[in-house]
């Protein structure tokens, strides 16, 4: 599970530069079925920063777990932006952590259409502000991976942690 990491791997630099904040990550997790999770908790007291990892797989766990809409599950489908965003939105704020994020694509392979290609996943980043100052967001970027299933997973989750590094950084 290294063959796309960098050196040093996503998931230390994240977890530095979370430390350095003072600040904590929950993840709402589909189609990467808890691989952000494990990546994080691969490092050496991640306790510091990381406080939960909810495969959510199915709409019903969207919905019971994260409060994902069944509204947006209907129109959009579980693989869309407005899924991820409530996603994100949602992991956030039942954890009660500064950052949530969320993972929804299709890892192949099979379930791909010509408009949700194979290799397709929605990632969400909630940001939680300071009550009374507007500053919580949710963004979500859609990306296209190649490969296998399990390759696609990786590039997923990898991805799922620079954008949240990204962010972190900002």
């Amino acid at each position: 599970m290294r063959e796309f990491a960098s050196d040093p791997p996503i998931e230390v630099r994240v977890g530095d530069a979370l430390r350095e904040t003072g600040e904590t990550v929950a993840v709402a997790e589909s189609c990467t079925g808890g691989l952000i999770g494990s990546l994080l908790t691969d490092i050496p007291g991640s306790s510091d920063y990381f406080d939960r990892s909810l495969v959510t797989y199915s709409y019903d766990a969207k919905l019971t777990a994260l409060g994902v809409s069944r509204e947006s599950l209907d129109e959009h489908g579980a693989v869309s932006e407005p899924v991820a965003h409530e996603m994100a939105a949602g992991v956030r704020d039942t954890a009660g952590t500064d950052w949530g994020i969320s993972t929804t694509g299709i890892a192949g392979p099979d379930g791909g259409t010509a408009e949700k290609p194979v290799g397709t996943v929605f990632i969400g980043v909630a940001y939680r502000g300071e009550w009374g100052t507007g500053e919580s967001y949710t963004r979500v970027e859609r990306y296209e991976f190649d490969g296998g299933r399990t390759e696609i997973k990786e590039q997923i989750a990898r991805q799922a942690l620079e954008t949240l590094l990204v962010a972190v950084e900002a």
